[in-house]
């Protein structure tokens, strides 16, 4: 998720909502999906990406002029890129060659595409340049909100049945407007009757790619192509937080999910959703094997800060933006925030919950 302009020093006394705003922040202009010849040349225009051009071929991306112009240079037999001038009556789209039609042979053709602007030098350095480039491949769906099970990335079988459509690197999604996937935890202490909650917070390390020195949820991460969603929380837990693989699997509990529409500071699109677990330290037990401690180089530092001190925190803006949605969500299960104590509260817990305005794609 790429940073905003917007500094932690900016705003001192964000309100809940206005921590919403700051994540969910992306809706569809008004003339969305006009056939009117004038808004093909409009910069912000956004345009359906199909796996192809049947009329009920899923759309799985949104893609600005600048993109399409690039798609125009690549070798014929990769994209069906349409005149938008040549049949009013159909709804515009730009979609894979109909002989790219396997999840193997899109991903072959995103994996080449994506290299290539990576060793251009020259196109999107700031996005997908050697500094950027996360050698992660995410997943792809059909339908965002269907199965989203784990694939074998190395299965003999490319079967076209399922809702995986293909894989694309990591830190190219946001320049093709694909919905991405990731997991955040809360890891937390609280008293035997349910008082004196303190979350263990990450300090995000300076180095990283993106919202470096920001505050961060316990655990966090991407889904990677092939990993399950608990599986991915199992591998973040260790990789960024050396916490045991039989400790996660015992006590945490998914509870339930966020979505969001997020607009970078460039202008590009990443609408994500992110698969929300709670760690309860157990109390009466040795709290050492729950102690999140930095492993991968991702993390500076935990430490393990009142309630009251997480949402001061969070009202400076010093939490990433989709972490301070995950703990409002926290907030709102635990009861801390409330339809009585907040006025907004309805906007809030609805836009926690967003469909990215798919019906509009």
């Amino acid at each position: 998720m790429e940073s905003t302009r917007r500094t932690a020093s900016d705003v001192k006394n964000l309100s809940f909502l206005d921590l919403v705003n700051e994540c969910d922040n992306f809706r569809f202009p008004a003339n969305h999906g006009s056939r009117d010849p004038s808004s093909f040349t409009s910069p912000d225009r956004l345009v359906p990406w199909a796996l192809s051009q049947s009329t009920d071929s899923p759309v799985i991306g949104l893609l600005k002029p600048e993109i399409i112009e690039l798609l125009r240079r690549e070798p014929e037999g990769t994209w069906i890129i349409p005149d938008p001038n040549a049949d009013s009556r159909s709804r515009y789209r730009v979609s894979f060659h109909p002989s790219i039609d396997t999840p193997a042979k899109r991903t072959d053709v995103m994996k080449k595409l994506c290299e290539q602007w990576r060793d251009s030098g020259t196109i999107y350095q700031d996005i997908i340049g050697p500094k950027k480039w996360r050698n992660e491949m995410y997943p792809v769906y059909r339908n965002p909100f269907g199965v989203h099970r784990a694939h074998d990335p190395h299965a003999a079988e490319d079967s076209d049945s399922g809702n995986w459509a293909f894989d694309m690197e990591r830190s190219a999604c946001a320049l093709f407007g694909v919905i991405t996937y990731g997991v955040h935890m809360t890891i937390y202490h609280e008293d035997a009757d349910g008082s004196n909650v303190r979350i263990w917070v990450p300090t995000r390390a300076r180095t990283k790619q993106t919202w470096p020195g920001y505050l961060d949820n316990s655990v966090a991460g991407g889904i990677p192509s092939g990993m399950s969603i608990f599986e991915s929380i199992v591998k973040e837990s260790m990789e960024e937080a050396s916490i045991e693989e039989n400790i996660v699997r015992t006590y945490a509990k998914c509870v339930g999910s966020v979505s969001y529409y997020f607009r970078t500071a460039s202008g590009r699109l990443q609408p994500e959703v992110e698969y929300v677990y709670d760690l309860k330290v157990p109390s009466g037990v040795d709290p050492a094997p729950f102690q999140p401690r930095p492993l991968d180089g991702e993390v500076e530092s935990f430490d393990l800060l009142p309630l009251d001190t997480v949402i001061s925190k969070m009202r400076q803006g010093l939490f990433k933006a989709n972490c301070a949605m995950v703990l409002i969500d926290f907030l709102i299960r635990r009861g801390y925030l409330t339809p009585d104590n907040d006025p907004d509260f309805m906007e809030i817990v609805t836009r926690l919950h967003g469909r990215f305005g798919y019906e509009k794609w």
